[in-house]
């Protein structure tokens, strides 16, 4: 995979060049180009605006990819659907300008699944292409975990960015709900849709985050101390498949072994209940948002997104009303479960990637999108079938660099105890 933060301090150094970081996701990309990772890759551009830059702070010319829901002028914005096929948005995504802004260099636009929902897109997973790569992100996940990108922009209004991180087994980070402005990205569900960042590893999450949100996020060369983890195992979603507990338990040795304490942490039933109002406020507001496609272009929608739509729309006002109070019940009651520990540790995803004929399931994360918290998708083992799978790091609300802070801490721990 392709360091983020290395690279970037080889450019500051004058090691490499923009030009140079271009041509070496040019030749992964001519290895890797079966994966699908792109929905338009744009090398000569790429090339031209390496050729101006500067490169002389924030992402320092790193090339970027950008999930295919997010608004590009000078690139096709085409929601994973044909009925945008080659839609040509009037401006660029806020995301976008400020990634520029960063001296981030746009390599492309990276696969979704058909408006960020369930659909199956033709990306592949790197390290088994019968295995997905997760979605809705899916070619941001699979173009940093097959090196082709070192870093990557997704969305998620459920398990969309932690989800594809752990079975591509790369580092991503879901920030604090509305950290990063969504003005300019296709929304699906309002309440819940947060953009986030794909990277080799936290480190390079962090780096990517700071420049993009000039917000202090790095995490390299610091030392924040020995963090408290709260261990939970979301018993309001299901019980995981074995493969998602061992990567846990490896996890809370790696930690302990690095003297971290780690506590089992009960959680409100409140935050069950809100766990559960998920799906209402999901399919409610996807209703509203597609509403459009859904009375006009019915027909060029996949079954599993006319099927929510359906859904959405038999929801009465009262019930989606009731299921916001919920959310609102459990989010003012996150200091107080967060007061014993710093942050949350639990499972990122059900196990390995499952096939391709799904993205996976996402039951792990919908209560901290609802709840719009940090998370951070840790990397570092590998199940029985040799598919990564991550763990999960959760912060407070707005306490996004104490989240990777803590989430560095455990990536640190668990490469010691691998060594």
């Amino acid at each position: 995979m392709m360091r983020a933060l290395d690279l970037a301090e080889a450019v500051e150094n004058g090691d490499l060049t923009p030009a140079a970081l271009v041509e070496l996701c040019a030749e992964a990309q001519a290895e890797f180009a079966h994966l699908n990772v792109f929905a338009t890759l744009d090398l000569d551009g790429a090339r031209a605006r390496a050729s101006r830059l500067k490169a002389e702070h924030g992402l320092f010319g790193l090339p970027l990819g950008v999930k295919d829901i997010i608004d590009t002028a000078s690139l096709p914005t085409e929601h994973g659907s044909p009925i945008y096929k080659g839609h040509r948005p009037l401006a660029d995504a806020t995301i976008v300008v400020m990634s520029e802004e960063a001296d981030g260099n746009i390599l492309g636009k990276t696969v979704t699944t058909e408006f960020a929902y369930l659909n199956p897109p033709p990306t592949l997973n790197p390290h088994d292409p019968e295995h997905t790569p997760g979605g809705s992100s899916s070619g941001s996940a699979a173009g940093v975990a097959a090196g082709i990108l070192p870093l990557a922009l997704g969305t998620q209004t459920g398990g969309s960015v932690i989800r594809p991180a752990s079975f591509c087994g790369v580092a991503a980070m879901k920030p604090s709900y509305r950290l990063l402005p969504m003005t300019g990205v296709k929304p699906f569900a309002p309440l819940l849709d947060t953009l986030g960042l794909f990277g080799a590893r936290v480190v390079d999450v962090a780096l990517g985050l700071e420049a993009i949100s000039r917000r202090p996020m790095r995490v390299d060369g610091r030392d924040f101390g020995t963090p408290t983890f709260g261990v939970t195992r979301l018993e309001c979603a299901g019980e995981a498949d074995p493969e998602a507990e061992a990567a846990l338990q490896n996890a809370i040795r790696a930690l302990e072994k690095a003297g971290a304490r780690t506590v089992d942490l009960p959680l409100p039933p409140a935050w069950a209940e809100a766990h559960h109002r998920h799906i209402v406020i999901n399919n409610y507001e996807g209703a509203q948002s597609l509403a459009y496609e859904f009375r006009h272009r019915r027909a060029e929608l996949s079954p599993i997104l006319d099927k929510c739509l359906e859904a959405g729309r038999a929801i009465e006002i009262a019930d989606y009303d009731d299921a916001r109070g919920a959310a609102n019940r459990a989010r003012k009651i996150c200091r107080d479960v967060f007061a014993p520990v710093d942050v949350i540790l639990t499972y990122s995803a059900n196990g390995e990637a499952p096939s391709r004929e799904t993205t996976g399931d996402p039951r792990y994360n919908k209560l901290v999108t609802l709840l719009g918290l940090p998370a951070v998708n840790v990397p570092g083992y590998r199940g029985g079938k040799g598919l990564p799978v991550g763990v999960q790091v959760v912060g407070t609300f707005g306490d996004d660099h104490r989240t990777l802070a803590a989430a560095a801490f455990l990536e640190k721990a668990l490469g010691a105890m691998a060594a």
